[in-house]
């Protein structure tokens, strides 16, 4: 039941969802850094977050949340692509509050002018950008409530995550084809079905599989299950791209660099891979050579 991601319809209505669950791929990501557990869970539920929104997506490319805040938490991201290969990561200095906390809620109510932002970045085309202020307790509230006021789109989402494993599920309801299934839809089915959203428990959420959930939940509707998507861990770092970061650095920035740092050491934050470039292959990016 782990590393999945489970779409279903409603049949007969513009309704759809995800179900998501992680377990290897949350262990993977989070056995990078000893984190604290408030920021485990937090990370838990952005990977969740991130493999749902991932699945609305019709391009090939990638989507990202990163929260930025200022004082003891720094950033944190997670990020899947198309092919369902997720990763995450984040920095933060010591705070008692995190080695406290036991949930994400630890983690937000401590962030100091906090911002979410949801990054979508296609292989063809122009990239787009979502900012949210983090104004809810929860992660998914603030999700919802940019659906709700950004894209205008209603949708309900449920996360929870331990150290080991995570769970999300997302549910919205698209464009209605004629009036009369405005009408029946808007007026009981979506109002019906987020109600019993709502009553989805965070252990059910991690615990249960995909199926059991969807039938605890909607089994009073005629609920379509297409084949099963699987998610795993996957890093897009590389030489090359370590390579275009020193060139965008520039030569001179490079050269002092070296002065301190002989061969230069770039180390992945999301998988831990060491990139290391000696000083002639560093300024041979730049056509220069060593004098």
């Amino acid at each position: 039941m782990s590393e999945l991601r489970q779409r279903f319809y409603i049949e007969d209505c513009p309704i759809r969802g995800e179900v998501v669950h992680l377990e290897k791929v949350l262990q993977t990501i989070l056995a990078q850094r000893d984190y604290p557990q408030a920021i485990e869970v937090l990370l838990g539920e952005m990977l969740s977050a991130t493999a749902l929104l991932a699945s609305t997506l019709k391009i090939k490319g990638r989507i990202s949340l990163q929260i930025q805040a200022a004082g003891t938490f720094k950033w944190a991201m997670a990020e899947c692509d198309h092919l369902g290969q997720l990763r995450a990561s984040a920095d933060y200095q010591e705070d008692p509050r995190f080695a406290e906390g036991t949930d994400s809620s630890t983690v937000l109510k401590a962030l100091v002018s906090p911002v979410l932002f949801i990054n979508i970045e296609p292989e063809v085309g122009e990239r787009y950008q979502g900012i949210i202020a983090l104004e809810r307790d929860t992660l998914a509230g603030c999700l919802m409530q940019y659906y709700d006021l950004s894209a205008q789109i209603p949708t309900k989402i449920r996360l929870a995550s331990t150290a080991q494993r995570a769970g999300g599920l997302l549910i919205q309801l698209l464009p209605r084809n004629s009036e009369e299934e405005q009408q029946r839809v808007d007026e009981d089915l979506w109002p019906r079905l987020t109600l019993l959203t709502e009553t989805l428990k965070a252990q059910e959420l991690i615990e249960l599989d995909a199926t059991e959930i969807l039938y605890r939940l909607y089994n009073e509707e005629e609920v379509r299950l297409p084949e099963v998507e699987l998610l795993s861990f996957g890093c897009t770092c590389s030489k090359d791209r370590c390579a275009n970061a020193l060139i965008h650095i520039g030569a001179e920035a490079v050269r002092e660099t070296l002065e301190f740092q002989n061969p230069i050491t770039m180390d992945c934050q999301f998988c831990s891979t060491r990139y290391t470039f000696t000083a002639e292959e560093a300024l041979g990016l730049f056509g220069k050579h060593l004098s």
